[in-house]
């Protein structure tokens, strides 16, 4: 991977490289994770997934394809209840969501992270689950909507594919048994409450509750007193009656969270995050499983626990652990310690969109197709032994032979191609789909042509003549040499906010190439004696420099050896090593108003003063010409057909019928 950055001419210090795999740093993660299973944050439970039978391993939901199989083995995928590890992201809810008012925007990712969270009007509950009154070991979390109505609580609803029915849980026997309920005490009601297979809530407040109670025979108590005003007290819960909703739904629920049973503010539809990985490469969980303690937590000055040496991995069957003994069965630590928190480094996030490449799938069975087994000599492509075609764009993967290897584009195209198409294609929160030949790459390229022979264009300027002499330039090509300077100075602000603030790579491309633009367009005897021109291009080339340096390099050499330079900004040395250029101070100070230049079919026509901010808007500066003297005069009675707005300079063109 170094080898294909380096040939990417990405400038890493590699003396600060960080190894995610390497022990030196995930004994961090190992630490982190400890304090998370000591404040009780990360615990096990039995969980579904997706069971490869045939290679014994977890898939990952985008491992098994349409048909329900694996994506390696081809085996027809199992739903299978294994323990897993989580962590508890459920007690952090409102916080998260809460937090979120706090960040900038993120191109809508925070609307997407809201929206993963949900509301968080409820909180969960646990209910210890007992069978005749005797403990059984188990907890049941429950969901409730209303939590300061939990003294009302008749039942507790669980899914008919809930690990309690299908696991290894001491009262699974129980629950299958039909109309033998078992029960669930909480710490702070001291009703009991029955488990039923089912799939509502607790407790009974509204008529749909109710009626699951009445159909069950199940008795419940009334916890709520209206009144005449509208407002409900609580009754019949203890310390809390007497008090209003909203103040018992604050106290039921500290007092739960003081106990450790739930109380959390959260939503119905967050989940604990599961972080289990069933891979042999996998950093390791840092906890001992003892027959007598139970979960351990490996001490501090013990970490990092790293995988054991194994003779082979033949990647089929079990796992490669089991014929490590001596690894799997430590000796117990019992070892407790208490350290420090750690600091978020963090200044600011970028949200990275995806490369998506091409797919190719046949319809019938789903089997994705690698690309040497499609025909793409026709004008569509075929699959080489029949069948419908899907072609699609999706996640990089090589269970979907959509990879692309680096070397391979920067071996055709060259390496600042590549790194301008994947700045170019779209903006870094955005996914690119992946197509060179039908993409950004052709404009790309054209640009990078253009900057060549705008370099050629100022060498050879500079042979026709003696030393360039601005005063020779006349009236017309002293505007031209103006409007340069403007746009060279509105690029440079453009550019350095797209690199600093926005990260819009795209958009400083598209600024710079319109920089290019103007001057391509520029005179012979402006490029020849203007000081603009050369300054322009020296700021085009520098910030050109970070995204495509090879290129920049050769185009900085060769703009240096121009004949009788006439800014002092081409005093040699390579790109890379000349300031940032900056917005020269004039600029800032420029009027608040302009004048537009009024154009009719691509004749000039007059002028028109508006604002700065107003020159930039198409509508309304059409709607200002036309109200002004000179547009009631020439376009009152005329059928315009469109109207063109410059983008670079203060002008508007109007297309009208003869």
């Amino acid at each position: 991977m170094r080898e294909q950055l380096d040939s990417l001419g990405l400038c890493f210090n590699w003396d600060r490289e960080v190894t995610t795999c390497l022990p030196d740093y995930y004994r961090w993660t190992q630490y982190l994770f400890i304090k998370l299973f000591e404040a009780g944050l990360a615990y096990q439970k039995e969980a579904v997934v997706n069971w490869d039978p045939v290679d014994q391993t977890v898939l990952a939901d985008e491992q098994v394809d349409e048909n329900g199989c694996s994506w390696r083995s081809g085996a027809l995928v199992e739903q299978k209840l294994l323990t897993q590890w989580f962590i508890k992201t459920t007690n952090y809810g409102k916080p998260l969501l809460d937090a979120l008012a706090d960040l900038p925007e993120w191109y809508g990712v925070k609307a997407m992270q809201a929206n993963w969270i949900g509301e968080c009007t409820g909180c969960y509950f646990d209910f210890k689950l007992k069978v005749n009154g005797k403990e059984t070991g188990e907890t049941l979390s429950a969901y409730s909507s209303s939590p300061e109505t939990v003294f009302g609580a008749a039942y507790l609803a669980i899914l008919p594919s809930h690990r309690l029915l299908h696991g290894s849980s001491s009262v699974r026997s129980v629950l299958e048994k039909a109309f033998q309920p078992g029960r669930g005490e909480q710490n702070f009601t001291p009703t009991p409450t029955c488990v039923w297979a089912h799939n509502t809530h607790l407790p009974v407040i509204d008529e749909e509750d109710l009626s699951v109670a009445k159909a069950l025979n199940l008795k419940w108590i009334t916890v709520l007193k209206s009144h005449e005003d509208g407002t409900e007290t609580l009754i019949n819960s203890d310390e809390f009656s007497g008090l209003t909703r909203e103040e018992a739904f604050h106290s039921i629920t500290q007092k739960a969270r003081e106990q450790k049973v739930g109380g959390h503010l959260t939503s119905s539809k967050l989940r604990d995050w599961l972080i289990s990985r069933q891979r042999y490469w996998g950093t390791p969980i840092p906890v001992v499983h003892c027959g007598s303690c139970g979960p351990v937590a490996v001490p501090e000055e013990d970490l990092p626990v790293t995988l054991p040496k194994l003779p082979s991995l033949s990647g089929k069957g079990a796992s490669p652990l089991e014929s490590a003994y001596d690894w799997v069965n430590c000796k117990c630590p019992r070892v407790l310690w208490i350290t420090g928190g750690t600091q978020e480094p963090f200044r600011k996030l970028l949200v990275q969109g995806l490369i998506k490449g091409q797919t190719f799938k046949l319809a019938d069975s789903g089997q994705y197709l690698k690309k040497e087994e499609i025909d793409f000599t026709g004008n569509e492509p075929v699959a080489l032994n029949g069948g419908r075609l899907e072609v699609t764009f999706e996640k990089m993967s090589k269970s979907k032979h959509n990879g692309l290897d680096p070397q391979e584009v920067v071996q055709q195209y060259g390496v600042d191609t590549v790194r301008l198409y994947i700045l170019y294609a779209a903006p870094p929160e955005q996914d690119i789909l992946w197509n060179v030949k039908t993409d950004a790459l052709p404009g790309v390229l054209r640009w990078q042509s253009r900057l060549w022979q705008l370099v050629t264009k100022l060498r050879g300027a500079r042979q026709l003549g003696d030393f360039p002499n601005p005063s020779l330039l006349k009236k017309k090509e002293l505007t031209e040499t103006k409007r340069i300077w403007q746009n060279k100075n509105y690029a440079i602000k453009e550019v350095t906010t797209h690199f600093t603030e926005d990260f819009l790579f795209n958009a400083a491309m598209s600024r710079l190439m319109g920089l290019t633009n103007t001057l391509s367009s520029a005179t012979v005897r402006v490029v020849q004696h203007s000081l603009e021109f050369e300054e322009a291009l020296a700021a085009l080339i520098m910030m050109t420099a970070p995204m495509a340096p090879h290129l920049a390099s050769e185009l900085w050499a060769g703009l240096c050896q121009v004949k009788n330079p006439v800014s002092p900004l081409l005093r040699g040395g390579d790109v890379l090593q000349q300031p940032w250029p900056t917005v020269d101070p004039e600029y800032l100070e420029a009027p608040d108003f302009v004048e537009l230049s009024v154009l009719i079919n691509n004749k000039a026509c007059g002028t028109v003063t508006v604002s700065v901010q107003e020159s930039k808007e198409l509508d309304l500066v059409q709607k200002l010409v036309l109200e002004s003297p000179l547009g009631q005069k020439l376009l009152r009675e005329r059928s315009i057909k469109r109207a063109i707005l410059s983008p670079r300079t203060a002008l508007i063109n109007f297309l009208v019928d003869e």
